[in-house]
This record gives structure tokens, C-alpha cells and sequence, in this order.
């Protein structure tokens, strides 16, 4: 999904200083992920030794570009601290994420981490989850049409994500269904509604998982707030 993009290299700058030695870190995806991931390999090369998780095969590829050591799930017990975008936040500290197509591998690292800290620009904040149109849900190919008749009975009619005229592949091997959203009053209820339709995969709300949000201003001052996983 197109957006503009606002410079986000303070809450970055920020975001790092949290990272410890000789931790695991979960790389995000994403603009506001890029940033921090680009701050972290600086450290590195100064001299910061850590290990990274990334949520995307995008990630991996900067990462390793930028000289971070990377690990899977088979190589740790836990992830000690994971830092990624958001699409939305709400003032609970809930989000809707998945803009960049990596919501599943997120939502999984992010479930695996000690600690979530999530970095957005003050446009991402919203006074109620939905309020900019979109939630994606990343859904089994065979069961594309299915999960659109399910979703839409649901009140979230949707499309497939697009791409030069392509349908988009997540590096699951799943496609994504973009719904159409306005207000939506119980994140928890809807995504576990959601998850009971035969095919769909994950969704793009995250709730209760956030434990750290900072979010930049225009004029570059940064804002740490309480997640809702605190």
C-alpha cells in the first residue's frame, strides 16, 4: 500500500537506546522498522554485539546488508526485545498493522519477545482502530473466495492486495485480503471472530501485544507512551 513518508529517524534514534548487549532483537518491517533497523546497524559496527529476528525477508536482506547477525526460533529461547511499525494506534495502545505485508511474521515475533516496542509518526495515531480504511488479513490462496463471502457477511467487504498487476505473495505463500473498515468498537472480538474463518491466516490487529509506543511529531520531538500490553 502506497503512503508518504515522513522522516522517522528520531524515534529510531531513540528506539536503539533501549537495545542492551548481547540481546536477541526482533527486526520489523517496514518504514519506521527500516529506520531503526538502519540505527541498529551503525551500533553493530561500532561495536555492539546483538543477534537479530527478522519479520520479513525484506528485513533480512537490509540486515545482513548492514552487518546484523541474524537468527531463527531454532537458535534462541526467547527474543529479548522487538521494535517495529504500526499502521494505526488507538489511545488504548492497540494497533492495526500489515500495511507492508508481513502482519503474521510480525504478530509471531512480537508474541515471542520480552518486550514490544512499536515506532510510528503522529499520523498513525487514531482515536478508534479502523479510522483509515483498512485491515489487512492475510488468508490460505485456496481460500481467497471463501474468506472474501465470510469477511463480508462480517461487515468487512474486501480485495486482494495488488501489485503491478499482480496479486501480492506474502513470504508465507499467502495472499492478503485488504477489508474495508470503519470504526471497529471491539479489536479483540473481531479478530477472533476473524480467526475462526477456515483459511484466514492472521490479521492485522494487534491487541493487548504493545508494551512501548513512541511516536515522532513533525517537528521531530518524540512521545513515549504505554502500550496495552502493559
Amino acid at each position: 500500500m502506497a503512503e508518504s513518508t515522513p522522516d522517522t529517524s528520531a524515534i529510531a534514534a531513540r528506539a536503539v537506546e533501549l537495545i542492551a548487549p548481547d540481546t536477541v532483537v526482533g527486526l520489523g518491517t517496514g518504514r519506521a522498522a527500516t529506520a531503526f533497523i538502519h540505527a541498529l546497524g551503525a551500533k553493530v559496527r561500532a561495536g555492539l554485539q546483538i543477534r537479530g529476528l527478522p519479520t520479513s525477508e525484506v528485513s533480512a536482506v537490509l540486515a545482513q546488508k548492514l552487518g546484523i547477525p541474524l537468527v531463527t526460533f531454532d537458535d534462541i529461547d526467547r527474543i529479548d526485545v522487538t521494535v517495529d511499525g504500526a499502521d494505526e494506534i488507538d489511545p488504548n495502545g492497540d494497533l492495526i498493522k500489515g500495511y507492508g505485508g508481513a502482519l503474521v511474521r510480525e504478530k509471531i515475533v512480537a508474541a515471542y519477545s520480552r518486550k514490544f516496542v512499536v515506532l510510528a509518526g503522529a499520523e498513525k495515531v487514531v482515536s478508534v482502530l479502523g479510522e483509515r480504511g483498512t485491515l489487512p488479513v492475510e488468508v490460505v490462496s485456496f481460500a481467497l473466495t471463501p474468506c472474501r463471502k465470510h469477511l463480508e457477511e462480517m461487515g468487512y467487504p474486501s480485495r486482494p492486495r495488488m501489485k503491478d498487476g499482480q496479486i501480492v505473495v506474502t513470504d508465507n505463500g499467502n495472499y492478503i485480503l485488504d477489508c474495508k473498515t470503519t470504526a471497529i468498537i471491539d479489536p479483540a472480538e473481531t479478530e477472533t471472530k476473524m480467526l475462526a474463518i477456515p483459511g484466514v491466516v492472521g490479521t492485522g490487529l494487534f491487541v493487548n501485544m504493545a508494551h512501548t509506543i513512541m511516536v515522532q511529531a513533525a517537528d521531530g520531538s518524540v512521545e513515549v507512551r504505554c502500550g496495552s500490553a502493559t
